[in-house]
């Protein structure tokens, strides 16, 4: 039913699978009971998981279908019936830990230098992509949108040389510090009722360095005015 130049099929000659059943037994000390389900079985699933971003349900279910991933956790004749129920994937990854999922890394790497796929010199530098990795983002809220687009302005005009009647600079970020704190307290009415008037600072700030446009000389700093005075 498979073709033996499929991957999965050459993959699963590469792997050394009696590896987990050496050093996964030793998650089971118990001999009473049923006996655990196969560490292959497992194994294959859980590459099979992360190869093809498969839920647990997801990849119990195409087991069922596929001749290639029955062989590749494997089973010799096709199956009709699904192996384990989703659940023991989560009792599995509980039970081996951080430690046993890092084995399954360290056997694909092992099948890749076996196949010729991967060098010893590929892995001296390893490329790690932190993208997924927490960040310190400030979300784009009304009033952090307001304060930046105020203190530009003022930064514009005190290049420029402009004397603004207010700049605002004490209470605008009092405001802006406000209207977070009852926005987390889930407080909205006085949420909106602080935003109103730091609103009303950017826009009395943006008016006045317009009034004052005719003074700055043509250059490269006005332009900057006039496209901030239009985004804001």
């Amino acid at each position: 039913m498979i073709d033996q130049r499929h991957e999965l099929v050459k993959l699963a000659a590469l792997i050394d699978w009696a590896f987990f059943v050496r050093e996964w037994a030793g998650f089971f000390p118990s001999t009473t009971g049923r006996p655990a389900t196969s560490p292959r079985l497992i194994a294959g699933l859980m590459y099979l998981q992360h190869a093809f971003k498969l839920s647990d349900e997801a990849v119990v279910a195409r087991w069922v279908e596929n001749p290639y991933y029955q062989h590749f956790t494997g089973e010799t004749f096709f199956q009709h019936r699904p192996p384990i129920d989703p659940s023991s994937l989560v009792r599995w990854r509980k039970r081996i830990g951080e430690e046993g999922v890092e084995w399954v890394l360290i056997q694909t790497i092992e099948a890749g230098r076996c196949s010729g796929a991967v060098t010893d010199k590929a892995l001296k530098r390893v490329a790690v992509d932190t993208t997924v990795m927490e960040k310190n983002i400030a979300h784009p809220t009304d009033a952090r949108l307001y304060e930046r687009a105020r203190a530009l302005l003022v930064g514009l005009a005190k290049k420029a040389g402009i004397e603004l009647r207010q700049s605002y600079g004490r209470l605008a970020p009092r405001l802006a510090a406000q209207v977070g704190r009852y926005a987390h307290a889930r407080q909205f009415k006085r949420m909106r009722k602080v935003l109103r008037p730091l609103k009303g600072y950017v826009g009395r700030v943006r008016r006045d360095l317009r009034r004052h446009l005719q003074e700055i000389p043509q250059g490269p700093l006005c332009e900057r005015v006039l496209d901030a005075l239009w985004l804001v």
